[in-house]
């Protein structure tokens, strides 16, 4: 079976100014990297279609999708820019963009489920795991990892899902999503103190953070993984693991301090197919969160795609 590589050209329509860290050119950097090492013959090209509010309610609330929607809605027919927060810009394509990037999730979703695919990566944008139940913020409007864990739970019947988020900012929003919710294991690492300067004390006994301090370098991080992460995921046997897949603690990605380098994404990918093909049939869906400079991204997506592959 192949691995998934689910897109829509709408993603690059998402555009929140010049020199913001978040831009359409991530998803260029990465389809080109893709190309020019040839990798792009092992994935399956996949065009996503849009969520919908139904299945955006799964993990937000529906005054907030509602909301979400009219005001991008009203965004797009003004043609102007409209900031949510200092960071968080809406543009006229960020509506197709956003429900494009849960739908890209939702699909892979169910191609995985279905056993047509053995795993999926989305190369979508905007990022998702900042994104509470109702709030938009750190460059996420629609939670694009909890809209699926939950698709998996709810449509598909799956008793339990695992999600991974190795971005180098705390996924406060998937945890404000899933906290307390049995179904789902969340296993995390992030840089601490940072942006948005929480995940030091768990919400929830489905969760296992581990906030790394500054300048920690690849090393350290893989035995804090084999400490805490791995032991939890096998004794939770998850029958899906959900990534959240941010690159942002790489070395070279000035968003954050930490030392990250493209054999680390490989390893941690490793571990998780090992997990999925022990406990869930090999079912994982990736999400690009997090990654800001261009090459390290585009080459670190793709050592997370030879291992989800099986060319590593």
């Amino acid at each position: 079976m192949s691995t998934l590589f689910y897109s829509h050209p709408a993603c690059r329509q998402h555009d929140m100014g010049p020199g913001h860290p978040e831009c359409p050119q991530r998803l260029d950097a990465i389809s080109d990297h893709l190309l020019a090492i040839g990798l792009d013959i092992a994935l399956d090209y996949r065009e996503a279609g849009a969520a919908t509010l139904e299945q955006i309610e799964r993990a937000h609330s529906t005054h907030y999708a509602t909301e979400m929607q009219d005001l991008l809605e009203q965004v797009r027919a003004s043609g102007t820019t409209r900031a949510l927060d200092p960071d968080t810009l809406a543009c006229p394509g960020t509506l197709a963009a956003a429900l494009h990037a849960a739908g890209a999730a939702i699909a892979a979703t169910d191609e995985v489920v279905a056993g047509r695919a053995r795993n999926a990566f989305c190369a979508v944008r905007p990022p998702g795991h900042h994104a509470t139940r109702d709030e938009a913020m750190g460059f996420c409007f629609f939670n694009n990892v909890a809209i699926a864990a939950r698709h998996a739970l709810d449509v598909h019947g799956l008793a339990r899902v695992a999600i991974v988020d190795f971005d180098v900012h705390h996924g406060n929003g998937t945890e404000d999503i899933i906290a307390g919710d049995e179904r789902v294991l969340m296993c995390s690492y992030f840089q601490h103190p940072l942006y948005p300067y929480s995940g030091a004390v768990p919400r929830g006994t489905n969760m296992v953070n581990v906030p790394i301090p500054a300048y920690t370098r690849g090393p350290a991080i893989r035995e804090a993984i084999e400490a805490m992460w791995l032991p939890a995921l096998e004794a939770f046997k998850p029958q899906m693991i959900f990534v959240s897949a941010g690159f942002d603690a790489h070395r070279e990605d000035d968003m954050g301090q930490l030392g990250m380098v493209e054999a680390d994404y490989e390893w941690i990918t490793r571990r998780l197919v090992e997990v999925a093909r022990r406990h869930g049939g090999g079912r994982i869906v990736s999400c690009l969160e997090g990654g800001y400079h261009l090459n390290a991204l585009a080459r670190s997506v793709a050592a997370h795609l030879r291992v989800l592959a099986d060319m590593a």
